[in-house]
């Protein structure tokens, strides 16, 4: 497993060269636009809820011995769940929204791995790769809260909340990798395949998402380069463990 994360993060070598060679920049200008205003509309939304889930929490301890600082640690696991929540449901609106622009990307760059597009490559549209995208991104939404909200609530448990915070980058890199691996997927398997083939090789999606969320955390720049990299950096991988494993 964590020689096959390494690999996953090693994918983003020379991603920029890459992008660069095949002239792939122009392809993000719409998902980098649908990047910066999820992210706007998602950061003043947390800015509003963080004070009143805090304050929500606050309510349940009923003493007033400690009130001022049970008030403190509630508005602050409160901002977090909001981080947390606003993270997950922003990674996954741009990873849906993406798709149909993506998938040239990942093309393009099979293309030049392999010399080729293998001849029972599926040729989808522009509306079925958005319902595609959509369709994989709303699954792993829905999978990805069940996990994480109970994750957020070990927070309140000393020295627990340590490794649940580890868990939590974990998973939410698991998803993020997932969605990115997707755009190369969908040209050769069905949505179940596809399922399949990123839970047997999951440490490679962790491995793209770990880079993915680290770059989250680049103040603007971010969330304008996250998608350039992540996206050229599972193609490539994904093509090569599709081809290693005779899936082309």
């Amino acid at each position: 497993m964590i020689k096959n994360i390494l690999s996953g993060i090693q994918g983003y070598v020379g991603a920029f060269t890459l992008l660069s060679k095949l002239k792939l920049w122009k392809y993000f200008a719409i998902p980098i636009l649908i990047s910066v205003l999820t992210a706007i509309v998602i950061g003043i939304l947390a800015y509003g809820l963080s004070d009143n889930i805090g304050d929500f929490l606050a309510k349940i301890w009923i003493w007033d011995w400690g009130k001022e600082t049970v008030t403190k640690i509630t508005s602050l696991v409160g901002a977090i769940f909001v981080l947390v929540i606003g993270l997950i449901l922003y990674k996954h609106i741009i990873l849906a929204l993406s798709a149909p622009f993506m998938s040239p990307v990942s093309e393009k760059i099979e293309i030049h791995i392999n010399g080729g597009l293998h001849q029972n490559h599926r040729k989808s549209s522009f509306q079925e790769q958005l319902i595609r995208g959509i369709r994989i991104n709303f699954r792993n939404l829905s999978k990805e809260l069940l996990i994480t909200i109970p994750i957020l609530l070990l927070k309140f448990i000393p020295i627990v909340n340590i490794f649940s915070t580890i868990l939590l980058f974990l998973v939410q890199a698991y998803y993020a990798g997932f969605g990115n691996m997707d755009y190369t997927l969908e040209r050769h398997l069905k949505y179940k395949e596809s399922v399949d083939f990123v839970e047997r090789n999951k440490g490679f999606s962790i491995g793209n998402g770990i880079v993915f969320i680290l770059c989250l955390l680049i103040p603007v720049m971010g969330i304008i380069i996250v998608l350039p990299l992540s996206v050229t950096a599972a193609s490539v991988k994904t093509v090569e463990l599709l081809n290693n494993q005779k899936e082309l």
